[in-house]
């Protein structure tokens, strides 16, 4: 078969990005589309081959990505697709937008509908203006048409799949999204934990780590932040000296503090949520938002524990009770193991392979 794969932008190593190279390993011989793609941020890709739309012509269209978002429908849409039998779409946006041939079967791996678009609430990035707000509603318009162009859903989550069938009126299967476990594996095996509880993600309002703060501040007990975004002032104007921001962390830092931490606090509410599952591998418990994604893969006094509701008093009332001795090493990694990058290659092509198998049965008849 002729495979393209088609993702979003291309522009850091987050968790569709994680899941875009697992993609190439199952699929070696696949071509890779993108919008923008800025290859200086993404070396894991030096060696393979990234066509990408006419934005990539933009002046300084990897700078200001975000910009070109109302222009991509079109970007995707112009993509010429016409010489391959299987497209696998990953993405949050608008790459499932892609117009295929009837025969050439389109599988679309979704990490959430667009959230910005249909759940403001969470993301409000397309509604803090006048202007935004009527992109938005052209853009929403837009993205419910293409959201009937593959033929077939996988959605990351249960989560993301009952979005997938409210939003969308689609069914979808479901796998869950890779976590390099082998990377996030202490070879010592269970490390002593230092006193401290850890944040890790970007500084924007949904992901709340001022809820964090505002908690911690309280407790007065250790907390450190990895991570950066607009609200990073804002954060630092208001954490008191027992709170600690270590920035954007490499790989290396960040595996040393998810070990070393007692618990990985997980405020917000994610499509899946990798953070959890990388805290896990390294034998770490969870204290999370009770709902979302993190419901799927934290498993309450066994791998951590939930809050609710989502306000710095709950999860205070958590934390005040916790005790990081209660949970097992072995059990943390054995859960973390069930999301493993093997794991996911093996579910996701048997799933694509089913896919493609009843395509092909359903133009033959």
């Amino acid at each position: 078969m002729n495979i393209a794969i088609v993702h979003d932008w291309l522009s850091e190593f987050a968790g569709a990005d994680k899941v875009l190279f697992q993609l190439k390993q199952i699929y070696p011989n696949a071509d890779i589309f993108t919008s923008i793609y800025d290859e200086r941020k993404v070396p894991q890709f030096e060696k393979y081959k990234v066509y990408t739309t006419y934005l990539q012509k933009f002046p300084l269209s990897k700078k200001l990505r975000s910009t070109m978002v109302p222009l991509m429908p079109l970007a995707f849409e112009q993509l010429d697709l016409s010489k391959y039998d299987l497209v696998i779409s990953n993405s949050t946006s608008a790459g499932k937008g892609v117009i295929t041939r009837p025969n050439t079967c389109h599988i679309s791996y979704c990490h959430t509908p667009t959230r910005y678009l249909w759940m403001p609430e969470m993301d409000e990035r397309a509604s803090t203006s006048w202007l935004r707000r009527r992109v938005n509603k052209t853009l929403k318009v837009w993205d419910l048409a293409a959201s009937a162009r593959p033929d077939y859903y996988i959605g990351n989550s249960i989560n993301v799949k009952d979005r997938i069938k409210k939003f969308y009126n689609r069914d979808a299967e479901v796998v869950y999204p890779p976590t390099d476990t082998s990377f996030y594996n202490s070879k010592e095996g269970e490390v002593k934990k230092a006193g401290f509880y850890l944040f890790v993600g970007r500084f924007v309002p949904y992901k709340k780590a001022d809820l964090v703060v505002e908690a911690f501040n309280k407790l007065e007990f250790e907390l450190r932040l990895i991570g950066t975004g607009h609200e990073e002032e804002k954060l630092k104007s208001i954490a008191k000296d027992n709170i600690k921001f270590l920035g954007r962390a490499s790989d290396e830092v960040l595996f040393e503090n998810l070990k070393s931490a007692s618990a990985v606090i997980f405020p917000s509410e994610e499509d899946f949520g990798i953070v959890p599952v990388e805290a896990m591998a390294c034998g770490t418990p969870v204290i999370a938002y009770g709902v979302g994604g993190a419901k799927e893969t934290v498993v309450e006094g066994i791998t951590g524990e939930f809050f609710t509701p989502q306000t710095p008093e709950a999860l205070i009332n958590v934390i005040k009770k916790f005790d990081p001795k209660k949970y097992k090493f072995e059990n943390l990694r054995s859960r973390a193991e069930e999301f493993s990058n093997e794991i996911f290659r093996k579910n996701f092509a048997s799933t694509v392979e089913k896919m493609y198998s009843q395509y092909q049965k359903d133009l033959n008849t």
